[in-house]
């Protein structure tokens, strides 16, 4: 299916929840709604899916207007946080629904083989209230696959399940979906998830659609200041700077080797962007030094964040591995000038890494 919204607006009295926005999703392709909570994906989708009319604007599913067309009338799946499944029907029965609705065949195959994927094999004689809440999510996201709707609309399905189950399955939805011959749109709060599931991102902030674009390109280029904000975990590091002759200068004696656009030296002060995965403990090719003491030292995961007071702010550092800091222990962390971004003094991107870090 080709999604259209034409300057759709969403308002209930003096609140805003959408903003004017125009977006065309990319058919038979995978795009993410990137946002914090109340950034305005929940009612996107709804308008999408048919459950909310907007208060301006249209929407065109294939070219035809379907604006306020309830949602029993459109082919569409949707998949909630708050996981819906028929109490009385048991896991296979839950799944199998849209099957038999469409008398297809080999339906207990199928059943089977959505089960194995989404690991609910062992529950499918079960009913759903004797599951946990995150199996019975699982149930949903399968009766949905298995719907084969051309618009498949997903908001934050996986925020109930255990980490390492996520990470299962975003591995297995992101095979589906690429099998799959829906429009998919997934909403989520997690830029990491974004990344993992490729396709297009849609950044959105407070109602408003900030950019839409291939995932890679968006999460490399990303076109303001909120932009990389919303795409950054941890957030990105921003560095008041000011314009020279010779690039960019973030501190009286820390020069960048940047080259800006002509005319940025005047449009008064800018903001260097650096991600926390560019600055690392050891001294390469180009790198310029920042001494500083270590205020903080997180481990997550196979991860080492690392907080820094450094001449240019306080900074943060995400390292490969898990490393071992002492509070107050001097540090020196390095950092390619080849790895920032460059915002102008309104918040809009200037430059963009011309290579990416290595890990």
């Amino acid at each position: 299916m080709e999604l259209m919204l034409e300057r759709i607006e969403q308002r209930q009295g003096a609140h805003v929840h959408l903003y004017p926005l125009d977006l065309t999703l990319v058919p038979r392709a995978v795009t993410v709604l990137l946002g914090a909570t109340q950034a305005g994906k929940t009612t996107l989708m709804r308008v999408m899916a048919g459950l909310d009319k907007p208060s301006k604007g249209r929407v065109l599913a294939d070219g035809a207007d379907v604006t306020g067309q309830p949602v029993r009338e459109r082919n569409v799946a949707m998949v909630y946080q708050q996981f819906i499944n028929y109490p009385s029907m048991t896991v296979a029965d839950n799944i199998a629904s849209p099957l038999k609705l469409r008398r297809e065949a080999n339906i207990d195959a199928r059943v089977n083989e959505l089960a194995a994927k989404l690991h609910i094999e062992p529950f499918l004689k079960r009913l759903p209230a004797e599951l946990s809440g995150g199996q019975q999510q699982r149930v949903a996201l399968a009766r949905a696959l298995a719907k084969k709707a051309p618009l498949m609309l997903l908001d934050e399905p996986l925020v109930n399940l255990d980490y390492k189950l996520r990470e299962e399955l975003r591995d297995e939805l992101t095979q589906l979906f690429a099998a799959g011959e829906s429009t998919v749109v997934y909403a989520t709060t997690e830029p990491t998830e974004a990344l993992l599931l490729g396709g297009y991102t849609a950044v959105m902030d407070a109602g408003e659609l900030l950019q839409y674009g291939p995932t890679t390109e968006v999460f490399h280029r990303p076109k303001s200041i909120r932009v990389a904000r919303a795409f950054s975990d941890p957030p990105m590091n921003l560095v008041a700077a000011t314009a020279t002759a010779q690039g960019v200068r973030m501190a009286p004696d820390t020069a960048l080797a940047v080259t800006v656009p002509a005319g940025a030296a005047s449009s008064g002060a800018l903001t260097v962007g650096v991600r926390a995965s560019a600055l690392h403990v050891h001294r390469r090719d180009g790198d310029i030094a920042l001494p500083g003491k270590v205020e903080l030292a997180e481990i997550s995961g196979s991860d080492t964040f690392v907080h820094a007071d450094t001449p240019v702010g306080e900074l943060v550092a995400q390292l490969t591995g898990v490393h071992v800091f002492t509070l107050g222990e001097a540090i020196t962390l390095y950092l390619n000038p080849a790895h920032v971004h460059v915002f102008d003094a309104r918040g809009e991107l200037l430059v963009a890494p011309v290579a990416r870090p290595r890990s």
